[in-house]
């Protein structure tokens, strides 16, 4: 057997294993969103929980349609979604005193203690995955992907999966 043919020999992985920027931005995105949604089960709470509670925390009050064009879903779709936080005792709709067709979300207090247990396992999260990355790096990263997003017409802070359900 030539080197280059041997079982195990450099060439022949690195023809094999694929090594793009957009497969190994996949890779990671795949095994981080894994990760994110282990941690978060003991909190009664899936990844898409997390999205919608932290935009409903940032702007109480906000109404289900302000939900849907951030989001770009159709309203229907966050009626759904807001229902599931509901049904959790996270959110709570209220009618909104300027336009009573409309609710205003807010968290409740439950929804408030699961933001601040979130906010702890994403920071642990966050620290997990950048582990080998120092400060300067991990900015690199984050200004990269940035870039990347901008270029790619994503929404910040808004994951591009809820568009998908």
């Amino acid at each position: 057997m030539t080197p280059s043919r041997q079982s195990g020999s450099g060439a022949e992985s690195s023809a094999v294993r694929p090594r793009g920027t957009a497969f190994l931005l996949s890779q990671v995105g795949a095994h981080a969103a894994a990760r994110f949604a282990d941690l978060l089960g003991g909190l009664g709470v899936a990844p898409a929980d997390v999205g919608l509670l932290r935009m409903i925390a940032t702007q109480p009050g906000r109404s289900q349609q302000s939900l849907a064009e951030e989001l770009g879903v159709v309203p229907s779709r966050v009626v759904a979604l807001v229902d599931g936080l509901e049904g959790k005792g996270l959110v709570e709709r209220r009618r909104n005193p300027r336009d009573r067709r409309n609710y205003a979300l807010h968290l409740t207090a439950e929804g408030t203690h699961v933001m601040t247990e979130m906010r702890t396992l994403g920071a642990a999260h966050e620290e997990e995955i950048c582990a080998g990355l120092d400060d300067t790096q991990r900015a690199q990263l984050t200004a990269l992907l940035e870039t990347v997003a901008a270029q790619q017409g994503l929404t910040p802070g808004v994951h591009p999966g809820y568009r998908q359900h």
